[in-house]
């Protein structure tokens, strides 16, 4: 007898079955990770009715491009919160807002699925590996790099606060994520 699949395998499978064209199995998806996403949506954005319609973009582009989400390459979760944030963000250029971030704790007013052990279990053992990657990294490498993808900072925002030019926040972040990658990998 197999043991099921873990949460991480589960969610993994029904986002292959959207690239297949499934639609049972978008809905799926919706209902593992909505509340979670909205959350992401939420802290950048800071307006409850604009997360939300952010975050019928993000199943949109699910949808679309589900066929390029490779298990081998990032978890589920992590692909799919990568392209809520990054909705999010192109929302914050469309309406031209430069200004900080919203507290996490707003997400707080966010409805959110109680994850079972094993999605826990997995999520402090991919943190202590991303916590200990970020480690390795110089100050500076590791400031950018959690502004941006902890805080949902622009790089914009970040060059502007950090009085360094766009280019160079954009190539620092960029070779901070290679060794992280590098690191995650080994």
């Amino acid at each position: 007898m197999t043991a099921p699949p873990s949460p991480r395998e589960h969610l993994a499978r029904r986002l292959l079955a959207v690239a297949d064209g499934e639609r049972d199995a978008l809905r799926d998806v919706y209902d593992l990770t909505a509340a979670k996403l909205l959350g992401v949506c939420l802290r950048i954005l800071g307006d409850r009715d604009e997360a939300e319609d952010v975050l019928q973009d993000v199943y949109i582009a699910v949808w679309n491009k589900a066929d390029r989400f490779d298990p081998a390459r990032a978890s589920p979760i992590t692909w799919l919160a990568t392209i809520a944030r990054n909705r999010a963000i192109d929302r914050l250029r469309q309406r031209g807002s430069r200004g900080g971030t919203v507290p996490v704790e707003a997400a707080e007013a966010v409805a959110d699925d109680a994850p079972d052990a094993l999605i826990l279990l997995e999520g402090r053992q991919e943190a202590q590996r991303l916590r200990g990657c970020l480690g390795e990294l110089d100050e500076r490498s590791r400031g950018l790099i959690a502004s941006a993808f902890f805080d949902g900072r622009t790089y914009d925002d970040l060059a502007r606060s950090g009085a360094m030019p766009l280019g160079t926040v954009k190539s620092i972040v960029r070779r901070g994520l290679q060794r992280l990658k590098g690191c995650l990998e080994a």
